[in-house]
């Protein structure tokens, strides 16, 4: 028997599950709540093997979807470097891998403005209710709808996000709209500063149309800044309609005074190249940092993949690899177990509940001691990009 698969979300972690699922020969289809093509707005994505696996395996040179960064790089208040290792990192857009993505799975059975609202679970099939009024019932829910997950909420509502206490401010500019100083400063390189109350960490991305040519390629950046939780922090997250957003802003939507308040507080405390990048920017967005840990992940023939299980800060640049690796590992338990779905999802959920807790368990850390604690000394291996550990993206890892 061909086994119905329901993937509830359509970005990043829901459309390698279906792949995956797809090449086991499992009969997938994807329901995306948006009714519009999904953007990640340039957001820029650490490459770690998990995360390109899938394209890379279908043919995709990684070179053309990624921009190499071969060094880590400090800078101090005044510009200078303060401290420079070789490390091989490569980094890709959000965009550019949900494209790739997407253009394997194909249209036919991926479902726009399909809001997913509830689903019932049973002893041999699970019943996804959209707030269309369709009702859609599989063998197995793949729920993988988000940091906001609907699908977590439903399940196990005491695992909401919680506020790290600092939000991130995201953009993009192209590198041919830097000075020719500050180019080259940044260029080549995954680049740091910390001030007193946040840190910036900025690095090459390919552009929005995916070009990876030196100079039409994005600066991408997050600057980590701490905001109270309280009325300060509901005033930013609430866009320019008036309407509260309590995870992110997206470009565009952030109200202009805050705009106006990150220029002036990139030229007061941010080094001068990281400081242009900032103020250049022509549309910058901000995302409050929260975590979020679940205590169950599988609910019947249902199970929660990607942020809709566990979201971790984003220092170790691992969300992205985590969701592949909670797709692929769910593909390889499902294989092992003949297709028997209870026992495949008993098979595979310790992992993922471990990878997971740990994983946010390191991120709190790095985050809590970058942005409130005594900071990190440059070149501190204990922060390195990693999704099981510090640094095992790397090539030399």
């Amino acid at each position: 028997m061909t086994l119905r698969v329901a993937v509830v979300g359509g970005s990043l972690g829901g459309l390698t599950a279906a792949l995956l699922l797809r090449d086991l020969g499992c009969e997938v289809d994807v329901y995306e709540r948006s009714a519009v093509e999904l953007s990640g707005f340039g957001a820029g994505i650490v490459v770690h093997p998990e995360t390109v696996r899938y394209l890379v395996g279908h043919g995709v040179a990684l070179e053309d979807i990624s921009a190499a960064a071969p060094v880590v790089r400090w800078l101090g208040a005044d510009g200078g470097v303060v401290h420079e290792e070789p490390r091989g990192h490569r980094f890709t857009a959000w965009s550019t891998l949900y494209r790739g993505l997407l253009d394997l799975f194909g249209r036919e059975r991926y479902h726009q403005g399909a809001p997913f609202v509830g689903l019932a679970t049973g002893g041999t099939d699970v019943t996804l209710r959209f707030a269309t009024g369709a009702r859609v019932r599989a063998d197995l829910a793949v729920l993988a709808d988000g940091v906001l997950s609907t699908a977590r909420r439903r399940l196990e509502p005491a695992a909401a996000p919680r506020y790290a206490g600092y939000v991130g401010w995201r953009g993009t500019v192209e590198e041919g709209a830097l000075s020719a100083g500050t180019f080259g400063a940044l260029y080549g390189a995954l680049t740091y500063a910390r001030h007193e109350g946040g840190h910036i960490v900025a690095y090459p991305i390919p552009n929005l149309d995916g070009s990876v040519d030196v100079g039409r390629r994005l600066m991408n950046y997050v600057w980590y800044r701490n905001v109270a939780e309280g009325p300060g922090l509901d005033e930013l997250m609430t866009d320019r309609t008036g309407l509260h957003r309590p995870i992110s802003l997206h470009p565009g939507a952030v109200q202009e005074a805050f705009v106006d308040e990150l220029r002036r507080a990139a030229e007061r405390d941010l080094p001068p190249p990281l400081a242009e990048m900032v103020v250049r920017t022509p549309e910058p967005f901000v995302q409050a940092i929260v975590d979020v840990e679940t205590p169950r992940l599988v609910h019947g023939r249902a199970c929660l993949i990607g942020d809709a299980a566990f979201a971790a800060r984003p220092h170790a640049a691992a969300g992205t690899a985590k969701a592949a690796h909670n797709a692929r590992t769910l593909a390889e338990a499902l294989d092992a177990e003949d297709m028997d779905v209870p026992r495949a999802l008993a098979r595979w959920e310790p992992g993922a509940l471990a990878l997971g807790r740990a994983l946010v368990a390191r991120t709190r850390e790095i985050g809590d001691r970058s942005q409130s604690g005594p900071g990190w000394t440059p070149g501190d291996p204990a922060i390195r990009f990693g999704l099981h550990r510090p640094g095992d993206h790397d090539p030399d890892a």
